[in-house]
C-alpha cells in the first residue's frame, strides 16, 4: 500500500484548466499527453502538456479505471457517445 503524501500547492496551480480534448503520443520512454481546449470553429488551444514514463503512465491508466469504477459506483454509469466512423467527420 502507498503511503499518502500531501501535495504543495500555489493558487494558480490549485486553479486548474479545463480541457476538452485529449491528444496522446508516445515513443519508446515516455508518453505525451497534450489537454486542450476546443471549441466549435476555432482551432484547439492546447492547455497543458504532461510529459511521463510508461510506468507512471500505466499507474495513471490504472488509477482512473479505479477512480471511475468508484465514480459509477456511487453516482451511476458515465454515458459516452457513440464512437463515429471515419467516414461520418468527412464531408
Amino acid at each position: 500500500m502507498m503511503k499518502e503524501f500531501k501535495l504543495e500547492l500555489d493558487k494558480e496551480t490549485a486553479r486548474g484548466r479545463y480541457a476538452n480534448v485529449a491528444v496522446i503520443a508516445h515513443t519508446k520512454d515516455e508518453f505525451v499527453v497534450d489537454f486542450a481546449l476546443a471549441y466549435p470553429g476555432q482551432a484547439p488551444l492546447l492547455q497543458s502538456r504532461i510529459i511521463t514514463s510508461p510506468q507512471h503512465a500505466k499507474a495513471l491508466l490504472r488509477s482512473l479505471e479505479d477512480n471511475i469504477r468508484r465514480y459509477e459506483a456511487r453516482f451511476g454509469e458515465i454515458a459516452t457517445p457513440a464512437k463515429r466512423s471515419s467516414a461520418e467527420g468527412q464531408n
